[in-house]
């Protein structure tokens, strides 16, 4: 959805920053961060799926969760302080958080 509603549009915009001559740069840029920001997600989502699965948690594993939690909760701060709001993405860093974190209590 990200590609359609906000890259290509992006594409077509004169005046992005240029590296070296060109905007082609800036544009691949955001392309690349986009999609490995959704490779992290998914990989952040199969690891929670295994951990989903676990009947009793390691110390260990707590602390992978806690981590994984904090850093959805770091996450939502910059989400809804840097859309201020707008952008519905900090609710799901805020629920996967506390999620995260009362599972792996």
């Amino acid at each position: 959805m990200g590609e359609k509603l906000l890259l290509i549009p992006l594409q077509k915009v004169e005046g992005l920053p240029t590296i070296g001559r060109s905007t082609r740069v800036a544009k691949e840029t955001l392309r690349f961060a986009w999609h490995v920001t959704s490779v992290l997600g998914i990989g952040i989502a199969v690891i929670l799926f295994y951990y989903a699965g676990v009947p009793k948690l390691a110390t260990d594993q707590i602390y992978v969760l806690r981590v994984l939690s904090l850093t959805c909760q770091a996450s939502f701060v910059i989400a809804i302080v840097g859309s201020r709001a707008r952008h519905p993405s900090w609710i799901v860093f805020l629920l996967v958080s506390i999620l995260i974190w009362l599972g792996a209590s």
